[in-house]
């Protein structure tokens, strides 16, 4: 059986977004190198330097499905049905646009965290499952559900955004101590959630 994971790219003081959601220079890290980490999505590339590159294989290599939520996957415009990571797309949110089925055949709609990561579970058998929103990465973390948290983190300060991590309702989850690879332009960090 996978692992449930998070991963986003968050800025030094802790936003993966600035508050109209735009990225800016978190991912410039993605352009920073000589080496090509290929992904299904055309439209997307990833140039990176060896240890990030080593980082992304790792994070995409055994991913079998995704939990993104509607906000990001909105923004994303679904990643036209193929996100970088290369695996089926659960999505969290109380309605699927009326569109989904011939827009993201590939794409599952779920209402709720838990579902979705049930879901997700499914759809990766024996492969990880990776949630890449910060607002379904909370959820998950309070309810029990995340076996490790990954985080590139990027020398940038936005001072205010859509954070990381915010408002977690059942206490403080303890992390262990952290695998630790320097790229250029983000410190990609790996915390498995003590159990």
């Amino acid at each position: 059986m996978g692992k449930v994971m998070t991963h986003m790219t968050m800025s030094l003081d802790g936003f993966v977004a600035d508050p109209d959601d735009q990225v800016g220079e978190l991912f410039e890290w993605y352009e920073t190198g000589d080496v090509s980490v290929p992904n299904p999505n055309e439209t997307v590339s990833f140039q990176v330097d060896d240890a990030s590159a080593q980082v992304l294989r790792e994070l995409t290599g055994n991913c079998g499905a995704l939990v993104a939520g509607r906000r990001l996957f909105d923004i994303a415009d679904g990643w036209g049905d193929k996100h970088p990571a290369g695996a089926p797309v659960v999505v969290v949110t109380h309605r699927a646009p009326e569109d989904a089925a011939a827009r993201w055949p590939t794409t599952t709609f779920v209402d709720g965290a838990e579902a979705a990561i049930v879901k997700a579970k499914q759809i990766a058998g024996d492969q990880d499952v990776t949630i890449a929103s910060a607002a379904v990465i909370q959820q998950a973390l309070d309810l029990g559900l995340v076996d490790e948290v990954c985080v590139s983190l990027v020398p940038v300060l936005f001072g205010e955004g859509i954070p990381y991590f915010a408002k977690l309702g059942r206490g403080h989850p303890l992390l262990d101590d952290p695998i630790v690879v320097q790229g250029r332009r983000a410190l990609h960090l790996r915390y498995p959630v003590r159990r």
